[in-house]
């Protein structure tokens, strides 16, 4: 099976630096975080800006959306965390993590992830420990676990499972851990890439994993549990084509399908049940961030994504051949 996805729209003012993160909401717009510092939401019909944060004085490295598009939570590269309601266009939260003037033992955080459920967020750092804080307006960054890999490694990226379950973490060592979010345990590890891991995508079922890693791979875990508690069959597949560092992954709303961008500025959209690469687009320059359209696409349609990354454009893909997205 061949696809083609086409370039339907590119934003009128891109950053001024390099975007490392992207989301694609439920609410239809588009929220990028930059080197350059800013926070912007797009229109996802006109490719402008329709919100924007003042610049930070540094690069914004991870953001995250709550399913209902209200809140995006959003981190420096300094450990700067801010919770943006987008309805009233106001912080409403913010925790400077790596200010060891109040709390002893402090990690600056890195990526970060709110709980799906809503209450909390996830943030890794540079000890391998994932650290869970509250995202209430009124106790924001009041620390609430530290969930442990029992590996002093850098958190490179961590997520909530879609069902708010589970967190996985990935590490420059190119291992992942899962780890049980009612019970703070870790239940499984795997180590599929022997390079460090730069993104994963959850499936929406919170089934399957994707990992991205600098391999020039992406692997595809089942994480399901079996009916004995023991964790499922892990690495069920191994998907190559990108001839560099894979930085970025997602995957569609129905699991059939998903994206991935690379250091060797191309975009493959890949067949998960094929175990191959339907679609590949050569871009300016490296693509550091993918997301999927989270509404079921059109019919006749496979979907639509939206990427981002080194040039500082935002653009949004559609498949060929269908009108719109």
């Amino acid at each position: 099976m061949s696809l083609a996805f086409v370039n339907a729209l590119q934003c009128k003012e891109p950053h001024a630096d390099e975007v490392w993160s992207v989301a694609w909401t439920s609410r239809d717009t588009v929220i990028s975080g930059s080197v350059d510092g800013t926070v912007k939401q797009w229109d996802s019909t006109s490719g402008q800006v329709s919100l924007a944060r003042p610049p930070h004085n540094l690069a914004i490295v991870s953001l995250s959306v709550s399913p209902d598009a209200r809140f995006v939570l959003y981190n420096s590269i300094e450990g700067t965390t801010c919770l943006w309601d987008i309805q009233s266009d106001k912080i409403v939260g913010k925790h400077e993590s790596y200010d060891r003037s109040t709390v002893d033992g402090v990690e600056p955080s890195w990526s970060v992830s709110l709980n799906p459920k809503g209450g909390t967020y996830a943030a890794s750092s540079g000890t391998g420990n994932v650290n869970v804080f509250s995202a209430n307006p009124d106790s924001f960054g009041v620390k609430q676990a530290t969930l442990v890999s029992g590996k002093s490694k850098y958190g490179m990226v961590c997520k909530y499972s879609p069902d708010g379950r589970r967190i996985g973490l990935a590490l420059e060592n190119g291992q992942l851990f899962i780890f049980d979010v009612e019970s703070q345990s870790l239940t499984t590890t795997y180590s599929s890439h022997a390079m460090t891991v730069r993104d994963f995508a959850w499936s929406y079922d919170s089934s399957l994993l994707l990992t991205a890693s600098d391999d020039k791979r992406l692997t595809l875990h089942d994480v399901r549990l079996s009916p004995s508690g023991k964790p499922g069959s892990g690495a069920v597949a191994t998907l190559v084509g990108h001839s560099s560092w894979v930085l970025c992954t997602d995957i569609s709303p129905d699991s059939r399908l998903a994206v991935s961008g690379s250091a060797d500025k191309s975009i493959k959209v890949w067949d998960l049940s094929a175990r191959c690469a339907v679609s590949t687009t050569h871009e300016s320059g490296e693509i550091w961030s993918v997301s999927w359209r989270p509404k079921p696409p059109a019919p006749g349609s496979t979907g639509a994504f939206v990427s981002a990354g080194q040039d500082g454009f935002v653009r949004w893909w559609r498949s060929a051949g269908v009108s719109g997205m």
